[in-house]
């Protein structure tokens, strides 16, 4: 929403009170965000495979439905795995074991991250989608993360970040030193406070600030109180 940027916190509850106020569910919320990446992507041009580098928490699991949709839409698509199927939970694991059932490659990458395989993974893509790391992380990114993000940024391929460019804190919009550089970024409600920060401009690339069906009204009232004087 234009004008409004939230910290992590804020943004978590957002997403709680959509939940828990206005009956919104967590499977409908990433149902809507990964679609909404899905259309975006397809807007920017698609021709090629569609690489997808799927980390253990809720951006993982957004990745997921991302590769679902542009897999109805007949798009070529392949998912790297960077974390144990086991580790997977709540809503990403739904979306997980829906994925499982379809014909969309998973390739397991949490035990062997080695530059010749993800080289052979990444081969004839168009797009790397960074569905790594999402707005909660903080710090820099374990191995194999930061190979991996270091490899993504020296593919030549363009990246699309979800929500937040792996390695990059939202907060403070400072990178770590293992932070992917998106072509574009595609963040969810609102605009995160860190990203206001000219250091994160490299590695956001384009930002664009997607709806996931979280009404107005929530927003609006939720940043109008938390700006009133303490």
């Amino acid at each position: 929403m234009t004008g409004i940027a939230l910290t992590r916190e804020q943004s978590r509850q957002v997403d709680r009170i959509a939940m828990e106020v206005y009956g919104f569910s967590g499977l409908v919320l990433m149902e809507n965000a990964g679609r909404g990446v899905a259309d975006y992507l397809e807007r920017l041009g698609i021709d090629g495979t569609v690489v997808i580098c799927c980390g253990r928490g809720n951006n993982g699991g957004d990745g997921f439905v991302i590769a679902r949709h542009l897999d109805l839409r007949g798009y070529q698509t392949r998912v790297l795995l960077y974390c144990d199927p086991a580790q997977l939970a709540g809503d990403a694991a739904a979306n997980f074991r829906i994925l499982e059932k379809t014909d969309v490659p998973i390739h397991p990458c949490y035990e062997n991250s080695d530059a010749d395989g993800l080289q052979t993974h990444l081969a004839g893509a168009s797009w790397i989608v960074d569905a790594l790391l999402g707005t909660g992380a903080r710090g820099e990114p374990r191995p194999p993360l930061d190979s991996v993000i270091d490899r993504l940024n020296a593919s030549g391929i363009p990246i699309l970040a979800v929500d937040v460019p792996s390695g990059l804190d939202c907060d403070t919009g400072e990178p770590s030193e293992h932070t992917v550089r998106a072509a574009h970024t595609c963040t969810f409600v609102t605009a995160k406070v860190g990203y206001l920060n000219p250091n994160a401009r490299p590695y956001l690339g384009e930002l664009h600030v997607l709806s996931i069906g979280t009404p107005t009204k929530l927003v609006t009232e939720f940043f109008e109180r938390s700006e009133e004087p303490k």
